[in-house]
């Protein structure tokens, strides 16, 4: 059994109705499945949830999870932007939507001169030209931002998953634009997850880079993922799937270096809230829980 809390339906940028998800989850016998679309933003995109459509999606979850109880777990959920004065998780209509869950996650590092947001996961271009015209090619500069953003969004607006929390990397492996083991980068990820490990905060092991072919390793890499079993904090493994095919992508082989790392447990949402469970490369392992 596997559980995957990071997905994204036709709601937002994903593919397919809510169902063919569910669906895709309990034909492959996972134990729960929460849905987490992008969360409304108030400028236009091509990746969000319509912030009218909210409730309507809340609703929708609402009923999967009465008419799949006996066969699924499901939860309703938002991947929230963080950004200041913008989106947070705690912004009003995120609270208001009383959600089972949050991914919190920061996708973008302030602003061009004409206001736009400056996406770090978008295209190699739009980075690039970010890079340039706000940082000056200053890359240093522009990561420790990143990362002082995740940093303040878990100390003001904690989510319960921190979603792939190294994603400024996405165009590094392409461009060589930094180096993984550098001081000063190496430095910004600790205290990060320093500040992490004041919370009950979650940090996903994403494995979309992979299966999608654009990284090597997940978010984060191999070696975060060595400090973060050091720092004791605890991770739950997500696809960030975009379609019902995605669910599951990679598991196998990210629960094979998992327990070559030296983790034994997984977080799990179920009714009981969230909890650390044992797994193997086969999934989570729930009669030695309950």
């Amino acid at each position: 059994m596997w559980t995957n809390y990071h997905s994204h339906s036709e709601y937002c940028d994903g593919k397919f109705p809510i169902d063919a998800h569910l669906q895709a989850a309990i034909q492959k016998g996972f134990y729960a499945f929460g849905c987490s679309s992008h969360a409304p933003v108030d400028f236009e995109n091509a990746w969000s949830m319509d912030l009218n459509q909210l409730a309507t999606y809340v609703d929708e979850i609402r009923t999967f999870q009465q008419t799949y109880r006996e066969q699924l777990l499901v939860f309703a959920g938002l991947e929230v932007d963080y950004i200041p004065d913008v989106i947070s998780p705690r912004t009003d209509y995120i609270l208001e939507a009383q959600l089972d869950y949050t991914v919190g996650s920061v996708h973008f590092v302030d602003r061009f001169e004409d206001g736009e947001h400056w996406g770090i996961d978008g295209s190699k271009s739009h980075f690039l030209k970010g890079l340039t015209d706000l940082w000056h090619g200053d890359i240093e500069a522009a990561v420790r931002r990143y990362y002082a953003l995740i940093r303040q969004m878990v100390e003001e607006a904690c989510p319960d998953v921190i979603g792939h929390i190294d994603k400024i990397k996405l165009h590094n492996h392409s461009e060589h634009l930094f180096s993984e083991d550098s001081k000063w980068y190496r430095q910004a990820v600790r205290e990060t997850l320093d500040t992490i490990r004041q919370t009950k905060a979650i940090v996903e092991v994403n494995t979309r880079g992979i299966y999608k072919k654009k990284l090597p390793e997940p978010y984060p890499s191999l070696w975060i993922l060595k400090e973060l079993h050091q720092f004791g904090i605890p991770i739950c493994l997500n696809s960030d799937s975009h379609h019902p095919r995605e669910i599951d992508a990679q598991f196998q082989e990210m629960a094979d270096l998992l327990l070559e790392i030296g983790f034994q447990k997984l977080m799990i949402l179920d009714n009981k809230g969230w909890r650390a469970v044992p797994f193997t490369r086969e999934g989570i392992e729930m009669e030695k829980t309950d």
